[in-house]
């Protein structure tokens, strides 16, 4: 799934150059990739664009900028390696509070757990680029830099 991410991010310049899913699942096939991998990732899409349609419909009434407290299950599935590098997004300024919790939100979506460096730097590079977000050179290249390997799942 996360190699279907990386490739999106990499072909398509925005989410709306992205074709339809029946489109995107056969242009994603014909380049090689797994049928399963294919339906995970467009899962996890369109879990992306409801977190999304519900975080950013929040934060209309109200912008918090209280600090974000980690209940334990959510320790449990991110994990505390994961759990860092969100609050390293934050603190660099990348990442607004309704970022923050699309982010935490699509982690957990993909049932993983804890979550390695390498997968949260792909999700946050996809929450990122879902929104079209300005995100800092230097930030932009420690989201795409190869922390051992990239996730293959």
């Amino acid at each position: 799934m996360y190699d279907i991410l990386v490739y999106l991010f990499e072909n398509y310049y925005t989410p709306q150059a992205c074709p339809k899913a029946e489109i995107l699942a056969s242009k994603l096939a014909a380049v090689g990739f797994e049928n399963e991998d294919i339906d995970d990732a467009l899962s996890w899409l369109r879990n992306l664009a409801d977190a999304t349609e519900q975080c950013l419909a929040l934060t209309q009434h109200h912008e918090s900028t209280a600090q974000r407290i980690y209940a334990d299950h959510e320790y449990q599935s991110l994990g505390t390696e994961a759990i860092g590098f969100i609050v390293f997004l934050e603190n660099s300024g990348v990442l607004p509070p309704a970022l923050r919790e699309i982010l935490i939100e699509c982690a957990q979506a993909t049932h993983q757990s804890p979550l390695s460096l390498a997968e949260i730097k792909v999700i946050a590079l996809m929450v990122l680029w879902s929104q079209e977000a300005e995100v800092d050179h230097l930030i932009f290249e420690e989201l795409l830099a190869d922390d051992n390997a990239r996730p293959s799942h």
